[in-house]
């Protein structure tokens, strides 16, 4: 979750806005890797998930992430909800979901160094308060009612919200995880062509990340219930975004989309103030109720843009959202397939050439089959399969390319960390198909070994 912005120049005009995007764009040299990942922190004796306060809790955890490894605080009013270090921050999610925002960095490399790093730290801390984590897409067993209240007055405003669109947005927020990896972006036009394919695929990272079988106790016949929840939530906000594959799309529509979302809340002075269902236009001519003859802040956009939930998202950069919480090695697997598909120009060519056929309603169907049915969805004649055998090909040659480009720069091979998704495409099987496996067969629908199958940091030697 991104942590909340103030500050900047008064917004006066639409063209304010759209410079907001076209600052974002940077030349080839300076693009960067910024990869996010969200887990569950759970009581290793009772298995239920951290409360906020207490010995072994999400707010102790902070404290011994601050005490002993320098991260600095971050407070709402007195109540520690994150830290920051060196480009990176810890934050929390509405069901105390433990997201790590990594710094921006050259290469896969350095994100496995911070990814390792951060494990050692956790599972340190959370060894000394009884704490694990489960590094899955949607939680197993917990119902709604299980799940912490944070002292984040966001959530407070979202959660009412969210029961009022759609059927699935409190579940969303309270008991899912995700991982993603933030890309840059060159130029207008290469922002779009990003765009497209990332939209277009993000299937495609669905069905090869799906981990989350099982709900409330019980497999529930899809292999994302994650994607699942994303399909029935506040649909102004949430979806494929057909419109970006029309002709003349670019910073301009995407800035009129985002104007058209409905606001979620206006920060001033530290205090959320409720602005739910409200309308930025409305807030660019200074006639938002809650603010009269106010105009907005540069801090107010880059706020409302984070109240935004497509699958692919772009503010100074472009976030790819389409993938469940997996294992250590998913995590890095998930950066590696998006950096090798669009951060070369002949793989972002040849992914476009693999989707530009695509319409909305196969885009559409592609990504219902992956939540349902994982590698083995299809639509048609396309199988996600085939589709994702494509897409790593193309994938692994866009890092090859990384590495030759980098001439005498000790430079390692980055299609390494591509091995874990290698693997599930010679199964035929995603980690969700695994977990289905392991609760039929072997736990016998008892899910109490979930936690330790799933855990992630506690095998670190600390």
């Amino acid at each position: 979750m991104s942590i909340p912005q103030k500050g900047g120049k008064k917004i006066e005009s639409f063209e304010q806005l759209v410079s907001f995007f076209e600052a974002g764009c940077k030349p080839k040299s300076q693009w960067l890797i910024g990869t996010e990942h969200e887990k569950f922190g759970f009581n290793r004796i009772t298995h239920q998930p951290l409360p906020y306060e207490g010995e072994c809790s999400i707010k102790s955890l902070l404290e011994g992430l601050r005490n002993s490894f320098n991260w600095q605080p971050i407070f709402e009013g007195e109540n520690l909800i994150g830290l920051a270090k060196n480009g990176a921050n810890i934050s929390l999610e509405p069901g105390g979901q433990i997201e790590l925002s990594g710094a921006p960095l050259h290469t896969l490399h350095e994100t496995e160094v911070e990814l390792n790093q951060h494990i050692r730290e956790i599972a340190q801390i959370g060894h000394s308060i009884q704490a694990e984590f489960l590094a899955i897409g949607a939680a197993p067993e917990w119902t709604h009612e299980q799940m912490p209240i944070l002292p984040k007055a966001r959530y407070k405003l979202m959660t009412e919200y969210m029961k009022k669109v759609g059927r699935f947005g409190v579940n969303m927020m309270y008991r899912t995880s995700t991982v993603q990896v933030n890309l840059d972006y060159s130029s207008e036009t290469d922002m779009v062509q990003k765009f497209r394919v990332a939209l277009a695929l993000q299937p495609v990272a669905t069905a090869l990340f799906a981990n989350s079988p099982y709900f409330e106790g019980k497999q529930t016949g899809y292999m994302s219930n994650r994607s699942r929840f994303w399909q029935d939530l506040d649909s102004s906000r949430t979806g494929m975004l057909p419109f970006v594959f029309d002709e003349g799309f670019g910073f301009e529509l995407w800035t009129n989309y985002a104007l058209d979302v409905p606001m979620y809340f206006v920060i001033q002075n530290g205090d959320f103030l409720d602005a739910r269902g409200l309308s930025f236009r409305s807030f660019m001519q200074g006639k938002l109720p809650i603010l009269p003859n106010q105009l907005p802040m540069d801090s107010d956009w880059a706020n409302h843009l984070t109240t935004i939930f497509p699958e692919v998202r772009i503010k100074k950069f472009m976030e790819m959202r389409g993938a469940d919480m997996g294992s250590y090695n998913h995590v890095l697997a998930l950066s590696a397939f998006w950096v090798g598909l669009i951060y070369d120009q002949t793989a972002l060519d040849a992914a476009w050439d693999l989707v530009k056929g695509f319409d909305e309603e196969t885009r559409e169907n592609l990504r219902i089959q992956a939540s349902k049915h994982g590698l083995k969805g299809a639509h048609n004649d396309i199988r996600i399969l085939d589709l994702a055998r494509e897409a790593l090909k193309i994938s692994e040659a866009g890092l090859n390319s990384r590495r030759q480009a980098a001439k005498g720069i000790n430079h390692i091979d980055e299609s390494q960390y591509l091995s874990p998704l290698k693997e599930a495409l010679q199964n035929g099987l995603s980690q969700a198909e695994v977990l289905t496996k392991m609760g039929e067969e072997k736990w016998k629908g008892n899910l109490s070994s979930i936690y330790d199958y799933c855990r992630i940091g506690t095998d670190v030697d600390t």
